[in-house]
């Protein structure tokens, strides 16, 4: 049998490595989950609405950059009338760009809402599918905190996206604009020295290119560190959160075992990883602000140095001066969009990684497990459950059945036992469909209901009757049912409390976790009925009255209990013995689960 989940782990460890050396891949993937997202419409009318409005608002910078002229020249002319004239166009010029800088940050707005809102549609939707979150939560490191890039990575990375974009935009349409004005203002310069004379035509224009340019090549150098460590950041602070979290899930068994001081130092390691990434991320972006802010000051003289020659040469008035140092400042700004941004887009660079590695493992799920040496589950005749020559590769060795093949009929109570370490949580999960590496044919009923009952079941929030239904609605169900439900499993207190929302995976004992999962099953009345050793967490009366239930209530359905080898109870008319062969399966790396 070949050994699939090293190449499993494998390909999803190096999924981030990958991602990270390519960025036109990782945008395909993000612009593949936004296209099937049903808010593709609306984000198409939103960058329209985009595109005009900073369409407008660059006309608007135009027109106030030609203002600059005749107001200047009307102060150097002491004419007062002038002045006033210009003073009302101001307003006019300044009112409508207001409007459009207010209408610029709505579009904003929305438009971080409505691709954060496609963009965790699209994850969500991917991770829920048919078993691919459990496959993926053991397929290797690229699986870990899948909750932190759906909601604090994904949400970060669509507030850069939209902002980033609308400045390069931005950008890129004053910078068009100006350069013509520049080059109209700059077009005819002619540099004289030592009686040579040099014709620059345009020359303002090349002076802001290259200042622009040598900062931000600068920059780079200095930044480009930047991204790594960004990723790295929020890594550990995935992992801060994650211990947080677990903690605060298992507080009543740490503090039972008096686990608290150990508990804090795990907290505290993590805590000294984020703080060691911050200290490098805080160094380079140190190391950054020496270049952004020194060009920055600069800036403030840099438009006057370069067209001092223009206007001391006479062919420059004053108000002219400072048209060309407000074209040169537009045309050297949207040149330097990528050093004013470059931290930012490197904080964006780093979380565009995370989500589109995660996007593509979680899509990729069905393709890492569609192998020749995986387990062949296939529907069959109805009323019949086939286990056929099944061997699952497991941790410890090969897990598999001494009968070597069985044939389970509807109706029939079966119990399979084996010793601890045998492997029954895994044939658990194999027969739910999750666990697929191994040897082997598994029929399934075609068009029966088949529910699975874990030792620790999954109590969703809301209310007990919501708990009872899942995953239907309520409505599915005569009102009477819930209550009859629970009385016939000995959970008659909580009948009262049928309509309460409560904590219910806190509120209840195992022992009542346990007989409310029986209670789900008396509801639904399932065609089979599989469950992973839920006799060991009874005992007593509970215990004999949840025999008594799958004696009378569920003896139609065909109940599967995989557990312990002890005697069967009366109601199990069949023994099947689940054993583990250390020698005969090659031993499954990481992804295996441990049974």
């Amino acid at each position: 049998m070949i050994d699939r989940s090293e190449e499993i782990a494998s390909t999803s460890t190096t999924a981030d490595e990958a991602a990270g050396a390519r960025l036109f891949p990782q945008l395909g993937t993000m612009a593949r989950a936004l296209w099937g997202s049903p808010v593709r419409n609306t984000l198409w009318l939103l960058w329209g609405a985009v595109v005009i409005v900073l369409a407008g608002t660059a006309y608007g910078q135009i027109r106030l950059n030609r203002w600059n002229e005749p107001f200047y020249n009307a102060l150097s002319h002491h004419q007062f009338g002038a002045f006033l004239v210009q003073l009302v166009r101001f307003g006019e010029i300044a009112g409508a760009l207001l409007v459009l800088n207010v209408a610029q940050r709505w579009l904003d707005s929305m438009l971080q809402l409505k691709l954060r809102q496609g963009l965790v549609h699209d994850l969500v939707r991917n991770w829920m599918d048919d078993r691919r979150a459990f496959r993926l939560a053991h397929a290797g490191p690229i699986g870990v905190n899948p909750d932190q890039r759906m909601h604090e990575d994904a949400r970060h990375l669509t507030e850069l996206s939209a902002d980033l974009g609308i400045g390069l935009l931005q950008s890129s349409l004053l910078l068009i604009l100006f350069v013509k004005v520049l080059w109209g203002i700059s077009s005819g310069f002619v540099l004289r020295l030592g009686g040579h004379a040099l014709s620059v035509p345009g020359y303002m224009v090349w002076a802001a290119v290259l200042y622009a340019g040598s900062a931000s090549l600068l920059s780079y150098l200095v930044g480009r560190s930047l991204v790594a460590r960004n990723a790295e950041r929020y890594a550990r602070e995935a992992d801060l959160r994650f211990s947080l979290v677990r903690v605060n899930e298992h507080i009543d068994a740490i503090a039972l075992a008096g686990g608290e001081a150990d508990e804090r130092r795990h907290i505290e390691r993590d805590l000294q990883a984020v703080l060691a990434m911050m200290r490098r991320l805080v160094t380079g972006l140190t190391n950054l602000t020496w270049v952004t802010a020194g060009y920055g000051w600069f800036t403030l003289i840099a438009p006057i140095l370069a067209a001092a020659p223009l206007y001391f040469h006479g062919e420059l008035s004053f108000g002219g001066l400072m048209m060309a140092a407000g074209a040169f400042n537009q045309v050297q700004s949207s040149l330097r969009w990528f050093v004013d941004n470059f931290s930012t887009i490197a904080d964006w660079r780093a979380t565009l990684l995370r989500v589109a590695a995660f996007r593509e493992a979680v899509a990729q799920t069905e393709r890492f497990h569609s192998v020749q040496s995986r387990i062949e589950f296939v529907d069959g005749e109805p009323g019949r459950l086939l286990l056929e020559q099944l061997r699952i590769a497991s941790p410890s060795g090969c897990t598999l059945l001494q009968e070597g093949s069985a044939q389970i009929k509807a109706g029939e109570h079966v119990l399979i036992v084996g010793e601890p370490g045998a492997g029954k949580t895994l044939l658990f999960r194999t027969l739910a469909g999750l666990w697929v590496w191994g040897q082997g044919r598994i029929v399934r009923p075609r068009h029966e209901e088949m529910l699975f009952i874990p030792r620790r079941s999954y109590l969703p929030p809301g209310t007990l009757r919501q708990v009872l239904a899942y995953p239907r609605p309520v409505e599915s169900f005569q009102r009477e049912a819930f209550a009859a439900a629970l009385k016939r499993c000995g959970l008659e207190p909580l009948v009262a409390q049928l309509d309460e929302p409560q904590a219910w995976d806190r509120h209840l004992s195992d022992a009542e976790q346990s007989q409310l999962a029986i209670a789900r099953a008396v509801l639904h009345v399932p065609g089979w009925i599989i469950i992973d050793d839920l006799f060991g967490t009874l005992s007593g009366d509970a215990l004999e009255r949840i025999h008594e239930v799958f004696a009378t209530d569920l003896k139609r359905s065909a109940v599967i209990h995989i557990g312990a080898n002890v005697a069967p109870p009366a109601q199990f008319a069949r023994v099947l013995h689940l054993t583990c062969n250390p020698t005969s399966q090659r031993r499954v790396r990481e992804t295996a689960v441990a049974a």
